[in-house]
């Protein structure tokens, strides 16, 4: 059944095929009577072999045209992730750059020799606060020295390598710092309570601390430059029995947010004199 539909497919393309060479042939001396007597025959078969010659090309075109528009259109979202990606470098750039101008401008108003660091890990226990820094003791850094950002007071060297460096943040349950209150001058000293905040310990209950007032650095500690923004208070509560009151400040610097701090090289250093020994 199959040999012959296609033996009849096949004299059907033959007879075609001899049909438009006929055509030609005879046309190409005029009009003449073989000429004539095919084309009534061949016309139809004519048409159809044309129709589906058209057709074929009709595919073919367009599979053509599919496959170069699919081409182009990888080759278009190519391009456009290109020029998203050179649109959030420039993004990630002006906000360094905005960022390295607040360390400038704090470098110049406070005249200490700071070093721009970045952030390249941070601890992600809930009892230890503290994050790594790309420079070490190659570049000048040491344990002890005081880490700082313009909002305010960040943590100090806790551990220094020859490339790299461990800051110990002010929230840390085991940071203190020696501050004041601004307004008022009351001296007590801060403490980490790895919840976000601080508690401002061992100020007596008659001093004066209201919430909104801003916490400095003292300077008394040895370690942070006096005068430094450390935070403001949240909550101040006088109600206990004991001698001293409890305050809580949330710290100005944003430690969710680091991603570059200032080692203070050469802090000063608070020193003791003849007289204050006699007190």
């Amino acid at each position: 059944m199959f040999f012959k539909k296609a033996l009849m497919f096949a004299s059907l393309m033959i007879l075609a095929v001899g049909g438009i060479i006929a055509i030609s042939f005879f046309g190409m001396r005029g009009y003449s009577p073989v000429g004539i007597g095919a084309v009534p025959v061949m016309a139809p078969v004519q048409k159809t072999v044309s129709r589906v010659v058209y057709a074929i090309k009709d595919v073919w075109n367009h599979y053509f045209f599919l496959v170069s528009a699919a081409k182009q259109n990888d080759e278009l979202k190519k391009a456009l992730g290109d020029v998203l990606e050179q649109n959030n470098q420039c993004k990630e750039t002006s906000l360094a750059n905005i960022r390295m101008r607040y360390m400038l401008n704090f470098r110049k108003k406070t005249g200490q020799e700071v070093l721009v660091a970045e952030v390249i890990a941070k601890d992600p226990s809930p009892w230890f606060k503290s994050l790594i820094i790309d420079k070490g003791t190659q570049d000048g850094v040491k344990k002890g020295l005081p880490v700082v950002v313009p909002e305010g007071v960040a943590g100090i060297i806790t551990e220094a390598s020859k490339r790299y460096s461990k800051v110990q943040m002010i929230i840390d349950r085991n940071a203190a710092v020696d501050a004041l209150v601004q307004r008022s001058r009351a001296r007590g000293i801060l403490k980490g309570n790895s919840a976000g905040q601080c508690l401002f310990q061992y100020v007596p209950r008659k001093h004066d601390v209201e919430v909104g007032d801003t916490l400095i650095s003292s300077g008394l500690d040895g370690v942070f430059p006096k005068g430094l923004r450390i935070g403001e208070v949240a909550v101040v509560n006088k109600s206990g029995t004991g001698i001293f009151q409890e305050v809580f400040v949330s710290p100005y610097a944003d430690f969710e947010k680091l991603e570059e701090v200032l080692v203070v090289l050469n802090p000063p250093k608070y020193e003791v004199t003849d007289d204050e020994d006699e007190e």
